[in-house]
């Protein structure tokens, strides 16, 4: 019998992260679109949008536990990390840089999934893009 993964306390965790920043980077993203022009010559727009749909489907994988979920981990780690280090490039935006340190967060998480617990550092977010 599989356990529940919502008893599993890391695996609830992830979950939580992973719907946390699914909903942090979508408000982010029509901020973003109301800001206009500030931010239209970046990918900014793109990376939160795949990020929040990269942890909406990591979360639901956990949820349906199905086998390959340590695949959904590693992309959203990478989805996260991006995220991250796009909303870095903001910083005087206080939604935006509250944004990158949520997806740092769930890039934690991701990569405790993945079976990996060394965590993510600020600074390795610019280092790794």
């Amino acid at each position: 019998m599989r356990m529940n993964p919502l008893q599993d306390s890391d695996t609830a965790k992830s979950i939580n992260f992973c719907f946390t920043t699914y909903r942090c980077c979508l408000e982010t993203l029509n901020h973003v679109q109301e800001q206009g022009i500030k931010f239209a010559q970046t990918d900014l727009a793109l990376l939160l949008q795949l990020c929040a749909d990269t942890c909406d489907l990591h979360a639901r994988m956990q949820i349906a536990e199905v086998d390959f979920a340590s695949q959904g981990a590693e992309l959203c780690y990478e989805a996260c990390i991006r995220a991250a280090a796009e909303c870095g490039k903001f910083p005087e935006d206080h939604i935006v840089a509250k944004c990158a340190d949520i997806c740092v967060k769930c890039a934690e998480h991701c990569r405790g999934m993945m079976g990996m617990t060394v965590p993510v550092k600020s600074s390795q977010v610019s280092a790794r893009i």
